[in-house]
């Protein structure tokens, strides 16, 4: 009976690392959004089932099999080629250049001010094209490679089992569910659907968004991992491939990212300019991977689900689910295509998150035919302008629902 609800599960596993077996991750659910309820909750208590109806899942398979196709005809590899490795290796050798650079080159004020800037652009793309793949286990067909490419997430001030945890399992199978995609959870500074609890600052909060999106990154570094980390948990689910040596990581390169980012600087620079440089950069940093995230999920056209708040279960199959809770934005833009990961053809990412982003232009025109077949709804903004429109008015909308 379980093979009817996880038909979906084989797409959203990612790299591996010693982990417990997480095909049934997706049927533990606990409580609520952490301390704030939503509007409307279900009726059950924690670990209660939440079930997709893959029972029938005719859209699906019918776009797994041309997808399968396509690879098997051109004769290509899911994961990464020669143009990622490229990129890859210019924004690996542009960043710590600029760190360099910044460190012991003693530049103006203007340029070690443009210098933090471009690290935070560039610790983005890293986050975008090498961790995000490395981190879904498509980066390279080397599965040790992958390994390497998801922790370059401990290199930016994070920590890949925890970003595994939040990002791969939860929020690519809780998309937009309330109480369950931590992607989501914001509270108290942001309402991001209409079903969590409403406060006076939330009329505001189209205006102050882009504060608190620059602000993010310094929070996940500096507060967020730790609260998951001591807690054992994200959200409501508890935390899982936490061995000794992960523990050990995590520690070493918070020690590590710290004594490179601000204690060094501080030395070199003294404490004021390092933590102006250290500030640019984390803000411009945050900017753009929330930007980017919330241009995929939370817009005008994006679903916010209740139906799992007093049933327990999603009618829809989990890859419907993903087309209803998920935009595309800016797709003929092939510098935004480049800088992103792919990630402006998030439909496509969380359909096949699996597949390189290399790929996504050419799976993207299967994945559209396939929705057209099968009337099923597909979201996609022309341009970055027209989706950025969207979000400010959701914030707009949801604020005041």
């Amino acid at each position: 009976m379980l093979s009817h609800w996880i038909d979906a599960r084989d797409e959203r596993n990612c790299w591996t690392i010693p982990l417990p077996d997480t095909s049934n991750l997706y049927l533990l659910i606990e409580a609520s959004l952490l301390a704030e309820k939503p509007l409307k909750k279900s009726a059950s208590d924690s670990h209660e089932r939440i079930r997709f109806g893959n029972h029938k899942n005719p859209f699906f398979t019918s776009l797994k099999e041309k997808v399968a196709l396509y690879f098997e005809k051109e004769e290509l590899s899911r994961n990464g080629t020669t143009h990622l490795y490229l990129k890859a290796s210019f924004f690996i050798l542009t960043y710590f250049l600029a760190y360099g650079t910044l460190l012991l080159g003693h530049p103006p004020v203007w340029g070690a001010l443009l210098l933090c800037v471009y690290l935070g652009l560039a610790a983005a793309a890293i986050g975008f094209n090498i961790m995000h793949d490395g981190s879904h286990g498509s980066f390279s067909d080397i599965q040790w490679i992958n390994v390497i490419a998801a922790y370059s997430i401990n290199i930016l001030g994070g920590d890949a089992v925890l970003w595994k945890n939040k990002h791969n399992i939860i929020h690519h199978t809780y998309t937009n569910l309330e109480g369950h995609d931590q992607d989501i959870a914001q509270l108290p500074v942001l309402r991001l659907n209409s079903l969590q609890k409403k406060y006076y600052l939330h009329r505001f909060q189209h205006l102050y968004c882009f504060l608190v999106y620059g602000l993010s990154s310094l929070f996940w570094v500096f507060l967020l991992d730790f609260i998951k980390y001591f807690q054992g948990k994200v959200g409501n689910f508890k935390l899982t491939g936490m061995e000794t040596k992960d523990h050990v990581i995590f520690w070493i390169s918070k020690v590590t990212y710290f004594t490179f980012y601000l204690i060094l600087p501080a030395l070199v620079w003294g404490l004021g300019p390092a933590l102006i440089g250290f500030f640019v950069f984390h803000f411009v940093l945050g900017t753009v991977l929330s930007t980017v995230f919330q241009l995929a999920h939370v817009v005008e056209e994006a679903e916010f689900s209740e139906e799992h708040l007093s049933s327990n279960r999603i009618a829809d199959e989990w890859a419907v689910h993903q087309l209803k809770t998920t935009t595309n934005f800016c797709t003929s833009n092939d510098w935004m295509t480049w800088y992103v990961g792919g990630l402006n053809f998030q439909v496509v990412h969380h359909l096949f998150p699996k597949i390189s982003h290399v790929h996504y232009p050419a799976l993207n025109k299967m994945v559209k035919e396939t929705c057209e077949e099968q009337q099923v709804i597909y979201h996609e903004f022309p341009s970055f302008m027209s989706a950025l429109r969207s979000h400010m008015k959701h914030l707009k909308e949801t604020a005041n629902a």
